[in-house]
């Protein structure tokens, strides 16, 4: 794993009126590791992602990517800054197809002589899906069907194979596997072993502590909109993180409290 810093907040803040929402998270990822984000409801973890991807705008704190302060004004520019994320909402458009999907705001185009008379290259966006699909081992028996029309897994993996298809700077996914049975779940942790093996940096918002203790190699906590822990692996376990989420364990001794 490299010492680079591939991403760093400081004294990342968000309020909505009087609802303190995220107060002061300090974070550092670094280039190659993969993170879990972990919390209770409520306790941040959706909030701070939401000021990352340019989502919402940040009450007050600094941002860096790759050495380089940034803000966001939407998460078109997150996205064109090399932040791929996978939303729990997904983000698709329930009547365009899978390559539309994959390419949606990054179409690819052909005839571009053509001055301001541009047309679309659905050959080759069609060969990308099929290509980042079995990247991903992502399965979709007709990928000209809308989202519409697929189940709730298959449009979860939709997603994260929209993620995984674009090379990135930074991944981000928010709970992938929330709401997919057991073989759905495989894939898309397989999918976050590939990025692994790639070198490529992640940050996994996560209920699920067998996913955490398996895939990832540090542990952030989130309690009552702050970062309580900052754990490694190696050097915690269940018991333990679930005493930070719900307080019966505080960060304070360790200067982990943001």
């Amino acid at each position: 794993m490299s010492d680079e810093i591939v991403l760093k907040t400081e004294d990342l803040t968000k309020h909505y009126g009087g609802v303190h929402a995220l107060e002061g998270a300090n974070f550092e990822l670094k280039k190659g590791e993969h993170i879990a984000v972990m919390g209770d409801n409520g306790a941040g973890k959706s909030t701070f992602v939401r000021q990352i991807t340019g989502v919402e705008q940040r009450t007050r704190g600094k941002i860096w990517l790759y050495d380089e302060e940034v803000s966001f004004a939407g998460p078109l520019d997150a996205r064109e800054a090399g932040i791929e994320t996978v939303f729990q909402t997904l983000a698709l458009a329930d009547d365009l197809d899978v390559p539309d999907n994959l390419f949606l705001g990054r179409e690819i185009t052909k005839l571009d002589w053509l001055g301001p008379f541009r047309f679309l290259d659905y050959k080759a966006m069609r060969a990308a899906t099929l290509e980042g699909l079995e990247k991903t081992a992502v399965k979709i028996p007709n990928i000209r069907n809308s989202i519409r029309n697929m189940s709730g897994g298959q449009r979860q993996c939709v997603a994260i194979a929209r993620t995984a298809t674009f090379h990135s700077r930074l991944t981000i996914m928010d709970e992938p596997t929330a709401a997919l049975g057991v073989q759905e779940t495989e894939q898309v942790e397989n999918i976050i072993r590939t990025l692994k093996d790639a070198g490529e940096p992640l940050i996994l918002v996560s209920h699920n502590m067998r996913q955490v203790m398996d895939l990832m190699d540090r542990i952030i906590v989130f309690r009552r909109g702050r970062i309580v822990a900052n754990l490694k692996k190696e050097e915690t376990d269940g018991q333990d993180i679930v005493a930070y989420i719900t307080g019966a364990k505080t960060g304070a001794e360790f200067g982990d409290v943001a």
